[in-house]
């Protein structure tokens, strides 16, 4: 028989008969698949209607583009969120890119058996918690008494509960109203967000580098290689596919605000709401308002927002890195 014949026979009814237990497990996945990403989809014409729930998702009225031009046109609150959100979301980028890949590299350094797991379990411990935890811990640190003078209308701290204010008053530095100061809370929010994800990330990375061939650190110390020059000419390079591959996924969400985040940290605090406030916490107290039809065009924008970039950096990953990307 020619080879074209057997390759012919190997077709989709040859696959189906041969491989058809294989296929059948793979439906459970592919009916979930579809019922919770792609059947959906269908409900993106709501952010072209004026949706009500009498009238379902294609009885609604039909609107256009009403629900865009709100967002983008005249309305300063929502490019506050959108600034706010590509904010947060650069600078966690960065940093929680940074950080994990140091923990990683030193963490692979450690020989010391047990105190090595020991390290790696208390870095992960903050990936357990939620931002509510969260938030309480970080109302601890911060908290501060005070009075208002009745005079002068002048606000007097008056104690200093919190550790963060009892160690600027150690120091012999005046105490913050943390809760009351919006000019901290962007650096706050992004500490906080790259703290909770780094020990997560780098189990990440350590596990990737679990994987590389141990002969190349072996011959490179025969060839008189400091540990400083293996990690910068072996680990990095190695670990570069991995940085890239998470870098370009985290992109793809640039647009998307850690709604649980600003609620669990901040909560309804008016006087520093407004500072970190992004795009879901926007569209979220929008809603109650402006309706689905303005939250699902929202929704719509950021999501071909993160296509949009994640195509354009992962075309420069492919160029710039022979050939490195997601596809």
């Amino acid at each position: 028989m020619s080879r074209q014949g057997t390759v012919r026979k190997r077709g989709f009814l040859w696959e189906m008969k041969h491989n058809h237990s294989l296929y059948l497990m793979c439906v459970p996945a592919l009916l979930l698949l579809l019922a919770f990403a792609y059947l959906p989809m269908g409900g993106m014409y709501m952010a072209f209607t004026k949706y009500n729930v009498v009238d379902g998702i294609f009885g609604s009225p039909f609107v256009g583009l009403e629900n865009f031009s709100y967002f983008f046109q005249g309305n300063p609150y929502a490019w506050n969120a959108i600034g706010n959100t590509l904010i947060i979301n650069f600078w966690g980028l960065i940093l929680g890119t940074i950080l994990p890949v140091t923990i990683a590299i030193f963490m692979n350094e450690v020989k010391n058996g047990p105190f090595k797991k020991l390290s790696q379990s208390a870095m992960f411990f903050p990936y357990f918690l939620s931002w509510v935890v969260v938030g309480a811990i970080l109302y601890g640190f911060l908290t501060a008494n005070f009075r208002v003078d009745r005079r002068s209308g002048e606000i007097i701290l008056t104690g200093a509960n919190g550790v963060a204010n009892r160690l600027l008053m150690g120091l012999g530095a005046a105490p913050v109203r943390w809760y009351a100061e919006p000019k901290y809370w962007k650096t706050i929010i992004i500490l906080l967000d790259v703290w909770k994800w780094a020990g997560y990330n780098s189990i990440i990375y350590m596990a990737a580098m679990a994987g590389f061939d141990g002969s190349l650190y072996e011959a490179a110390t025969i060839d008189g290689a400091s540990r400083f020059q293996q990690i910068r000419y072996l680990t990095v390079p190695m670990l570069k596919p991995n940085v890239v591959i998470l870098t370009l996924m985290s992109i793809g969400r640039i647009f998307f605000g850690d709604m649980g985040m600003i609620w669990g940290v901040v909560g309804q605090n008016p006087t520093v709401l407004d500072a970190v406030t992004v795009i879901d916490t926007y569209v979220y107290t929008s809603m109650r308002t402006m309706g689905f039809g303005f939250s699902t065009a929202i929704g719509l924008c950021q999501s071909v927002m993160g296509l949009i970039l994640i195509l354009l950096a992962n075309t420069a990953a492919r160029r710039f890195n022979d050939g490195e990307g997601l596809f």
